[in-house]
């Protein structure tokens, strides 16, 4: 297990900090992001377990809302105020972070309440790594043919070095699922950026694939930035729509890592 000490000595010039954005207007789940989990909500989950990472130095909640800003602060929290006219969570994370004190951001998504902190610092390792990448997404396995083509959530295909190549929500390509198990991957709510090129990255138009399918990592590609793969597992189920809620009790009490996990964050109540 890669230490806080190690990520503090790989490069004195890293200063990786985490920010969940978060707004209360979820279209297909209105109000998610407070949806109670074992009487914490959502966001909190997702907070504490960000907490619980070895490589991260401090942890923001980016916000236009005051619902959430009073429930994270009941709980002690960091909040940001932003503005209410953010269309993602991109640029929401960026207004956060322009006058904040670190060379690296990491977006994490508020309806992960499964995150694992160990994909945390995955990704912080391969950040430190300097291949010339800019931003760096987290990465699952696909379990099953009919993800292909599910459009609630967001695929890749990645080359032999890890670079993602392109996204899509439903499935492009013809060969064999065990073939296309190869190369395609599942986006996860973590998304790694050097603060100076998110801040430039806001300030592009945004792409014409990335308006079209709704795919934020598109940006980065279509502009003709590298945007690494991290490779982590196991892919872990989100919150998107209501029906989904149950599917996140099944998995922590069927998952013994989950159930652990869930102790230390209740504990810290």
């Amino acid at each position: 297990m890669l230490t806080a000490e190690y990520f503090h000595n790989k490069s004195k010039e890293m200063k990786i900090i985490a920010v969940i954005p978060a707004h209360m207007a979820s279209v297909r789940f209105p109000n998610k992001i407070l949806h109670p989990f074992f009487d914490l909500p959502m966001i909190e989950h997702v907070r504490r377990r960000v907490l619980l990472s070895n490589s991260i130095e401090d942890v923001f909640v980016a916000t236009c809302d005051d619902e959430i800003a009073s429930a994270i602060n009941s709980f002690g929290g960091k909040i940001i105020r932003t503005s209410n006219s953010h269309t993602n969570g991109t640029s929401r994370v960026a207004e956060a972070i322009n006058d904040i004190d670190c060379s690296h951001v990491i977006l994490v998504q508020g309806d992960e309440p499964l995150l694992l902190p160990r994909h945390l610092d995955k990704l912080a390792e391969s950040m430190a790594i300097d291949n010339g990448a800019m931003c760096w997404n987290a990465t699952g396995p696909i379990e099953s043919e009919d993800e292909l083509d599910k459009h609630s959530f967001v695929k890749c295909a990645i080359s032999q070095t890890e670079r993602i190549l392109y996204c899509f929500r439903r499935s492009p390509a013809y060969s064999q699922f065990e073939l296309q198990r190869n190369y395609v991957r599942k986006i996860l709510g973590l998304i790694a950026f050097r603060k100076d090129f998110l801040l430039a990255l806001t300030n592009l138009t945004s792409s014409r694939i990335e308006s079209s399918e709704f795919i934020e990592q598109m940006r980065i590609i279509e502009n003709g930035y590298l945007l690494n793969s991290v490779s982590v597992s196991p892919s872990l189920p989100s919150v998107n729509e209501p029906n989904e809620v149950q599917v996140i009790y099944d998995y922590i009490k069927n998952n013994k890592e989950q159930t652990d996990l869930l102790n230390r964050i209740l504990d810290t109540r």
